[in-house]
């Protein structure tokens, strides 16, 4: 990192600083998404008009992501990260006044979703940066097991929180807090010193135009067997992990004969084990070796997925969703501090956004593939006397849910797979050693000042 003289809050306190801000944001921010779905739903009664909220705002995000990467690294860090926060507030704000103003329609919420997914473009890949010039690199994982709790936490708290406020001060009151911490969260920012990135060589050979440089993002990302093969991991991983996570609603209320109460328990388990491991992580750092915590990782998520095709109902259905979701910060964490200690500084914003646009890419594959599973194949024939039946029938039991039960099953054992790979790959196995970090990269000198004649 670089050392400076400034007075502002600088290095792991900053970061705190700054987390704190985004924590509570986002916690609003959830409460608010909470009151508007159940808003979205008394208008329209509609699923799919619900569905669509999220079509809004993950199009322009992934469309938008790659220019957004070359943004954060051509420009101050910190002004990036403040633009993220503010185009989110905006989107509230709107929704604020048009609500206030008693002319809110559900069709608004779509224009603002698209400003949403715009400002989220930039917020990963510029928060993601900073942290590689915030904290030492022997402090990355235990920064990113902190950034984990800003998502794991509002999905525990939020919702119960939204549903107590929203009979009190209504969608307006919620909405209101809202904007006011993000408010918090940009002062947050403000007030802490955030260095920019040296120049390095890496850097210099990205230079060029806007598309030239969105596409560096991935060029670099090929080029690089252990970064590669890290990535295709976590590809192929997520792809199976989405066609788990797709049917494992739909199984829990097939089998409990449309339960909300036992789905919605087993949900919230898996937010709990999430918000522990985020905690765990925030606390011990992860292992040294941070390619065990991805690999193992992986594996031990994978175990909690098969756990949850077996029969056995709510009991089964919670371990399975804790175990799963409690190494998802190991995981996470353990990947990330890779990445931003091999990765050149100036490059991150494009490498960090090309990341994320390749792992985002299974999100519409993962439905398609599971609900052609689920609907024509394994429900079909785990409902009848079958050879699929009669080999799986002890597992994952028979009748409604099962052919559900096995998808998730089989996907658990893959993830196993995946994780287990890894150790049998030397690029990704050896990737911490094979790569170098990128204090050690060659600098760039900046270009002298001219002097006045």
């Amino acid at each position: 990192m670089q050392e400076t003289n400034t007075k502002q809050p600088s290095g792991m306190f900053g970061f705190t600083i700054v987390w704190l801000g985004q924590i509570i944001s986002v916690l609003a921010s959830a409460m608010s998404q909470f009151a508007l779905t159940i808003w979205m739903y008394e208008k329209t009664e509609s699923a799919t008009a619900l569905g669509l909220m999220q079509v809004f705002f993950i199009t322009p995000f992934l469309i938008i992501s790659p220019i957004a990467g070359v943004m954060v690294d051509r420009h101050n860090r910190k002004m990036m990260m403040m633009v993220s926060d503010l185009m989110a507030g905006l989107a509230t704000i709107m929704i604020l006044i048009l609500q206030a103003s008693g002319v809110l329609e559900f069709w608004h919420l779509y224009l603002t979703s698209i400003v949403y997914g715009l400002g989220m473009a930039f917020q990963w890949p510029a928060y993601s940066a900073a942290i590689s010039m915030m904290v030492s690199k022997e402090q990355y994982a235990r920064a990113n097991g902190m950034m984990s709790l800003v998502e794991a936490g509002p999905g525990v708290v939020a919702p119960l929180l939204a549903g107590a406020l929203l009979p009190i001060v209504g969608l307006t009151g919620i909405l209101f807090f809202d904007v006011a911490t993000f408010l918090l969260a940009i002062g947050a920012l403000s007030i802490v010193y955030i260095p920019q990135p040296p120049r390095t060589q890496e850097g210099e050979q990205g230079r060029g135009s806007v598309w030239k440089e969105a596409a560096y993002g991935f060029k670099y990302i090929f080029a690089r067997p252990s970064l590669l093969g890290l990535q295709l991991t976590f590809f192929i991983g997520n792809l199976f992990a989405g066609i788990a996570m797709t049917v494992f609603a739909p199984m829990v209320l097939s089998r409990t004969a449309n339960d909300s109460l036992m789905l919605g328990s087993a949900q919230t388990a898996g937010a709990v084990g999430g918000l522990i491991g985020g905690v765990i992580m925030s606390a011990w750092g992860g292992f040294k070796r941070r390619v065990h915590g991805v690999l193992t990782g992986w594996m031990i998520t994978g175990l909690g997925m098969t756990i949850l095709g077996l029969t056995g109902g709510l009991p089964t259905w919670v371990i399975g969703m804790v175990i799963g979701a409690m190494v998802i910060p190991l995981v996470n964490g353990s990947n990330q501090a890779i990445w931003q200690a091999k990765v050149a500084p100036d490059v991150q914003g494009r490498v960090f956004s090309a990341r994320r646009l390749i792992a985002w890419f299974t999100n519409p594959i993962s439905p398609i593939i599971a609900g052609t599973l689920a609907d024509y194949v394994l429900e079909p024939q785990m409902r009848t006397t079958s050879t699929l039946s009669q080999t799986f029938g002890e597992l994952v039991g028979t009748g409604p849910g099962a052919g559900m039960g096995l998808i998730i099953f089989i996907c658990g054992l893959i993830c196993i797979l995946v994780g287990s790979a890894g150790y049998f790959i030397p690029a990704i196995y050896h990737a911490e050693t094979i790569l170098p970090d990128h204090d050690k990269l060659e600098r760039v000198e900046p270009e002298p000042e001219a002097i006045p004649a």
